[in-house]
């Protein structure tokens, strides 16, 4: 009997190495996923592996007078023959064959742990690689999920720690919130202001360049009522000049933008010329978490050229996946201003820190 093992990328490419060679009349003993390269079972190539094996002496058949009573025993002795060596070396390659380079189990969930929380693979792979690293020394059985967790969310912080600054603070009079519509912007921008105002005692105006919907400007009109501020509609940058110029007393003045389909590659042009991005600002990058990650990159992709200076998450009530918090901050090299987690004004928004961003991703 001819035993061979044959390897590729796919099922079908390798039975048709198997084919090629053995004919139509291989039998398959074995088939398995297997990973080859990598670093410590990280970063690998999946192969199929496919163990075939054929009799190179087929039985001829013989002529027989009268097939209904008569039988070669021969023919029937050679297949029984072939039969029982097929069925023992199948039964010794399952015995002998292990999976190759998987990661040890309890690497696996914690891997697990951040890819469920849609942690780029990449970035997922080179934490649990630096933690393993840390192991290599150890057995399994003496390490604790609940210690490699708390050792994962060490390694977002020192991965992040040097990405930008995290946790809202203004450096400028000015700030801006940009992003698409729907993140909430404008709620956003009221949240600010009220803790200025409620918790910090500073004097604030409102500039709403949003003129594409009339319900934003009443919004953002309604919140300055109650806030007891100034709110002034700019419909070009001449307006906006003038409003800032009015405003320039005050210790803060909020600028609400408008939100557009952020494919629209015409809306960061459009922002130019109704407000100053040259000038000092603070502009922050608004963004959904209950968005896809794919969406986030396209967002900012469309904003790369305005001065973003922190990344500011919404709607946090309305999911419990946080792996874009990391994702973003760590591919665009951007800190995380805030996070807001409701409606409730100004309540429901908090500044961010490095720990409570582990905190979300790996879990307490």
């Amino acid at each position: 009997m001819k035993v061979k093992k044959y390897k590729g990328n796919t099922m079908p490419e390798v039975m048709q190495l198997v084919r090629k060679e053995l004919g139509a009349d291989a039998v398959i003993l074995n088939s398995k996923e297997m990973y080859e390269g990598g670093f410590l079972g990280l970063f690998k190539k999946k192969k199929i592996e496919v163990v075939a094996a054929i009799d190179p002496t087929p039985v001829k058949p013989t002529k027989q007078k009268d097939t209904r009573n008569h039988i070669d025993t021969r023919n029937v002795y050679k297949q029984d023959e072939v039969l029982s060596e097929i069925r023992e070396m199948k039964r010794w390659i399952q015995q002998t064959s292990k999976p190759e380079h998987d990661l040890p189990i309890i690497f696996q969930e914690l891997l697990s742990v951040l890819i469920n929380q849609e942690v780029d693979k990449e970035i997922a792979d080179e934490l649990i690689e630096q933690i393993m690293k840390r192991h290599e020394n150890e057995k399994e059985s003496d390490l604790s999920i609940e210690k490699l967790k708390k050792e994962i969310q060490f390694e977002i912080k020192h991965r992040l720690a040097n990405k930008g600054s995290f946790g809202g603070s203004f450096d400028n009079q000015v700030i801006h919130l940009v992003g698409p519509t729907g993140v909430g912007k404008t709620t956003t921008i009221a949240k600010l202001a009220a803790d200025c105002v409620l918790n910090q005692n500073k004097r604030v105006a409102f500039i709403t360049t949003d003129t594409f919907r009339i319900a934003a400007i009443e919004q953002l009109k309604t919140y300055a009522k109650i806030l007891d501020v100034p709110i002034e509609v700019a419909y070009n940058l001449d307006d906006y000049r003038k409003a800032k110029d009015k405003f320039k007393e005050y210790d803060y003045i909020f600028v609400d933008t408008a939100g557009r389909n952020f494919r629209d590659e015409k809306y960061v042009h459009e922002l130019n010329t109704i407000i100053d991005m040259k000038e000092k600002v603070d502009s922050y990058l608004v963004l959904s978490l209950t968005s896809r990650t794919v969406d986030m990159d396209n967002i900012y992709q469309q904003f790369k050229n305005v001065p973003i200076k922190q990344l500011i998450f919404t709607k946090q009530d309305e999911t419990s996946i946080y792996g874009p918090l990391l994702n973003l901050s760590d591919k665009y090299n951007l800190g995380i201003a805030y996070i807001t987690n409701g409606q409730e004004v100004p309540d429901d928004i908090e500044r961010i820190s490095l720990e409570e961003i582990a905190m979300l991703i790996v879990g307490d």
